[in-house]
């Protein structure tokens, strides 16, 4: 399709990474108010030449041909101190990370009320709980780009778990079953702040997965949230997946396939301490994930379908 002028604010560093795939002229709005986990990519060299930093005050000067939000700052505050009246009339796309909250059925979504506004969630379990309004929507299942050299090992006779901030964010993270698990089986934690509940500190994006595919599991704790980013990284690399039976994992983990899903913590010990004792079990169930995540994640097909989305955003607009 022909290259679009896109708008997009950086929330998350691994999503952006994603769907700057689509090779379009993309351009990140940066000011002293930095959006909530913003970290500025700098002179990244990771980052394609066609995707740019600009200063908040030049946004209105840019020949924008699509907007997207992905916060209720951005949607509510951001493109009201940015955009001229006439960007916000541009073709507009919400991009929501996150299940609903706080009530993971009666939240209304904060573009709910404009039907000029596609929804885009990343699960289909998002789209159904989200109470969406008048809002258009659709789902775009998640996709990584990570290093294609990086392959599962396994040698290290322990699970990992990937979270950020996982002490602060306590029990929708799993913080207790993080905790109550790691007395059965050897686990540890990566990410922002982990130290602070013994794990491992944080890991530079570019480093991470190298030494996550030491560990002989993924285990993902979250008992309430979108597809974790690091389950689709770990299933990526060829690593079998522990994880809680929650959201819209139950409909990517099949036990004893790609790994395990359960919402017993103690049938979680044992499925972790039978990928202790069997490693060749745990890369055959490595090999099964990395196959699903290639077709169902790949990267193509993600960027196929966020093309077509962009696509049918644009020609919606009049004028």
């Amino acid at each position: 399709m022909q290259k679009l002028n896109i708008l997009i604010w950086h929330i998350h560093g691994a999503y952006l990474t994603a769907i700057t795939s689509a090779e379009h002229n993309w351009y990140v709005p940066v000011n002293e108010r930095k959006t909530e986990g913003y970290s500025g990519r700098g002179q990244d060299s990771t980052m394609p030449n066609y995707v740019r930093e600009v200063p908040a005050g030049d946004v209105q000067n840019l020949p924008l041909d699509l907007i997207i939000f992905q916060t209720p700052t951005n949607y509510h505050t951001d493109q009201y101190e940015i955009l001229t009246d006439e960007q916000r009339q541009l073709p507009r796309i919400y991009l929501e990370h996150n299940s609903p909250e706080p009530h993971p059925t009666e939240s209304r979504h904060p573009a709910a009320n404009d039907p000029s506004v596609r929804i885009v969630h990343v699960t289909h379990y998002n789209r159904l709980m989200w109470d969406n309004g008048s809002a258009p929507t659709q789902a775009v299942e998640h996709s990584v780009a990570i290093d294609p050299t990086i392959s599962y090992e396994g040698h290290r006779n322990e699970g990992i778990v990937v979270v950020n901030e996982i002490g602060r964010r306590g029990r929708m993270a799993g913080l207790d079953l993080f905790q109550q698990l790691r007395e059965r089986v050897p686990l540890t934690v990566v990410g922002m702040k982990s130290v602070e509940v013994g794990g491992i500190g944080e890991m530079h994006y570019s480093r991470l997965h190298r030494r996550v595919a030491e560990y002989r599991f993924l285990f993902s704790p979250m008992r309430y949230s979108s597809l974790p980013l690091a389950v689709v990284e770990a299933m990526t690399i060829g690593m079998p997946i522990v994880a809680l039976a929650t959201t819209e994992l139950p409909q990517v983990i099949q036990n004893g396939v790609h790994g395990f899903v359960s919402t017993d913590p103690y049938e979680l010990a044992r499925q972790m301490q039978y990928l202790l004792d069997h490693p060749d079990e745990a890369r055959r169930m490595g090999d099964n994930a990395r196959q699903l995540a290639l077709s169902r994640f790949g990267l193509a097909r993600f960027v196929r379908d966020w093309n077509t989305v962009f696509a049918d955003v644009c020609a919606k607009v009049p004028g």
